[in-house]
């Protein structure tokens, strides 16, 4: 079972991204000596009772709101990430659950799906919309912080993120991979969609982070450099893709966990 057992001690590297060169976080591209964008990332200055408070709040509206305008390109990096029948898969912040219930279908009764959110409400829904496929005893879910993910080393083939990494504070970023790392198999895949900073002179990109300043607590997510954030992490990029949401630029991105 990739699900640790409560007694034991659950591996949350709070200080590890302090020790792997993290100060690059917020570079755009690749450039290792480009260090001026890191400051520009917003932080997300809200606590998680807040953000359990604002997710359980938006679970109630999501697949008409949000989740509409963001499901045809989680469907997109959903597919990018090839799963195949058999495979273990975790869907870290899963929402109402419309990709976790098609992960499940792909790995079969031969695999496994896991998921983990912080919202009770998504959860919530995320069992409506299972039972109602006939998955309800299909997928495990897990109510929990991705900063301390409650998995067995090594347990998961692939682990799948969609709009969900760009909601942690910046300095909870690197914990985030560290941890997903942790979980995947030698040469594991981490597939992620994620609003995307590269084109920082966007002004649909300015208008979005203007609206995060202002509403921080329930527009908690904001455009970063994932792809940077992913290769200080200690990953290897297999494909890379851009797209626009609504004029928002976004990237879709396959990783795999590098060996030692």
């Amino acid at each position: 079972m990739p699900i640790r057992p409560a007694t034991n001690q659950v591996f949350c590297p709070q200080n590890e991204y302090a020790l792997q060169g993290y100060d690059k976080l917020g570079q755009e591209g690749v450039d290792t000596e480009n260090k001026s964008k890191a400051r520009d990332i917003l932080p997300v200055p809200r606590t998680k009772a807040e953000a359990r408070q604002a997710y359980d709040m938006l679970s109630r509206s999501y697949d008409y709101t949000l989740g509409l305008f963001r499901h045809n390109y989680a469907e997109m990096a959903l597919q990018r990430l090839s799963i195949v029948e058999g495979e273990t898969v975790l869907e870290v912040g899963f929402g109402t659950g419309d990709c976790l219930k098609q992960i499940t279908e792909l790995v079969g009764t031969a695999g496994k799906a896991y998921g983990i959110d912080i919202s009770r409400g998504m959860i919530e829904r995320t069992e409506r919309r299972l039972e109602k496929a006939g998955l309800a005893g299909a997928v495990e879910l897990c109510c929990g912080d991705a900063t301390c993910l409650p998995f067995n080393e090594s347990a998961f083939d692939a682990v799948f993120m969609s709009f969900t990494l760009e909601v942690f504070d910046t300095p909870e970023i690197p914990m985030v991979l560290a941890q997903i790392k942790n979980v995947l198999k030698p040469s594991g895949r981490l597939g992620i969609v994620d609003m995307s900073k590269e084109n920082g002179k966007s002004i649909f990109l300015r208008g979005y982070e203007w609206l995060h300043k202002k509403c921080p607590k329930y527009l908690g997510s904001r455009p970063i450099y994932a792809e940077q954030c992913l290769v200080d992490a200690g990953y290897q990029i297999r494909s890379k893709e851009k797209v626009k949401i609504f004029r928002v630029p976004a990237e879709i991105i396959v990783a795999i966990k590098a060996m030692p």
